[in-house]
């Protein structure tokens, strides 16, 4: 460690002094003087990530735990002048946390440069556009009215200090990837857009490229995640806040995200925000049932490469879409559940067959399962619209809830909830940091 760092590399006699202190059983100190043997200042450049180097390889040599460790993509940690600003105004979360939430959530909404400034302003933030003498955009900076320096000025942020991913070129290339969104006929067909757009996230995290699948998760999940709390019913916002919240850091790795693969789907996204509420409850779980898988996925697809803090944030995020999602679908489930429990006998010794010869090791045990009843009332409805071969006992390929469905992963999810107009723009109960 001493010789990795530049402390006292080896075999130099005017190394710095050091003594290292162990006064517990987990972790010791090294204390060095700050100037050579020789008087001459030492070279501390980039110390840190040398040191951090030297501890993976101790941690892998003599079999110690190794500690997560992250690729230097994360947001700026607030600095501690920010939490005791923070402490002193009776705030949650810092001025920088607050803004960043308030830019990423307005990505997820804007389709344009412009509505994207426009929203900022609309959600109570104070925002400066720097322009190049041709008139472009050079970059901008945001600020929180409120939070001001000893002169009384505003404190501004440049995008990328609030985060890497937010810096003027990284928003514009998002949104340059994203058509104009057409309005949509009707909401449900809006969220059916979506529901499928997403569904299909694992396979292209599975078998596409690394910078589209970066892409998937950082300019698909994450903006799904961003923009249902906008729009979910308030029993639901606490915990999607929440899951947006952990998921931030799932979207930033070295990885750079090839996004002109995610216009369709990102188009569905920013759909939903302009559509009325859909008068289907089912709707939003259908949604989220589809989106706690996509996360899943993108959990693994971060842990085959080794992304170990975005995999745990991925995990996080998982653990509170699932209380969402079984709260949006429980009335829904409870419905169908009542309809399958009226079907008559035939029918279900038919649907019943259905799942035996499409799924016969799972047969029996999705048969003996409680919500049998309204799988069984599902697979009756997707027969009738053509979407099941009563005879094969498949699922047509553009019916994605009714496949879930039976694969006994022990959440029965109809067609899907939300229960208000869009207001763009943010939830302030957003708490914690990606």
């Amino acid at each position: 460690m001493l010789n990795a760092t530049g402390i006292a590399p080896a075999g130099d006699p005017d190394a710095r002094r050091w003594v290292a202190v162990r006064h517990a059983d987990d972790h010791i100190h090294i204390v060095a003087t700050k100037v050579r043997g020789d008087l001459r200042p030492p070279r501390n450049w980039n110390d840190f990530l040398r040191a951090d180097k030297e501890l993976v390889a101790i941690e892998k040599e003599y079999g110690l735990r190794q500690v997560p460790r992250g690729d230097r993509t994360a947001a700026k940690r607030p600095t501690r002048a920010e939490q005791e600003k923070t402490r002193r105004t009776g705030k949650a979360l810092t001025f920088r946390e607050r803004l960043r939430t308030i830019v990423r959530t307005a990505v997820s909404v804007a389709t344009t440069i412009e509505e994207f400034f426009r929203i900022i302003e609309e959600a109570g933030a104070l925002i400066d556009v720097q322009y190049f003498p041709s008139g472009d955009v050079r970059g901008y900076k945001v600020a929180l009215d409120g939070d001001t320096n000893a002169q009384g000025e505003p404190v501004w942020f440049t995008g990328s200090t609030t985060a890497a991913d937010l810096s003027y070129p990284k928003i514009a290339e998002r949104l340059t990837a994203t058509a104009p969104t057409q309005t949509e006929r009707s909401e449900a067909t809006a969220w059916r857009r979506l529901t499928i757009a997403v569904d299909r996230r694992p396979d292209y995290l599975d078998h596409g490229e690394d910078q589209a699948g970066q892409a998937h998760i950082v300019a698909v999940l994450a903006e799904v995640l961003d923009a249902l709390p906008l729009i979910a019913p308030v029993s639901l916002q606490a915990q999607l806040v929440q899951a947006g919240t952990a998921f931030e850091r799932a979207g930033r790795s070295r990885i750079d995200a090839r996004h002109q693969q995610t216009q369709a789907t990102r188009r569905a996204v920013k759909a939903i925000l302009r559509v009325p509420p859909p008068r289907d409850g089912a709707l939003l779980a259908t949604v989220l049932d589809a989106l706690l898988l996509a996360v899943i996925a993108a959990q693994h697809w971060h842990r085959t490469r080794n992304h170990t803090q975005q995999a745990e944030a991925a995990r996080r995020s998982a653990e509170h879409l699932h209380v969402a999602y079984r709260t949006a679908a429980a009335e829904p489930v409870a419905v169908i559940h009542h309809r399958g429990q009226r079907l008559t006998r035939p029918i279900v010794e038919r649907q019943a067959a259905t799942v035996r010869r499409a799924l016969p090791e799972l047969a029996e045990q999705i048969l003996a399962d409680p919500a049998w009843p309204a799988l069984a009332a599902t697979l009756n409805d997707a027969t009738a619209a053509g979407h099941v071969d009563p005879a094969a006992g498949s699922t047509a390929p553009h019916s994605p809830h009714v496949s879930r469905a039976g694969t006994s992963r022990g959440r029965h999810s109809p067609p899907c909830v939300p229960a208000r107009r869009p207001r763009l723009t943010t939830p302030t109960t957003r708490t914690g940091r990606g």
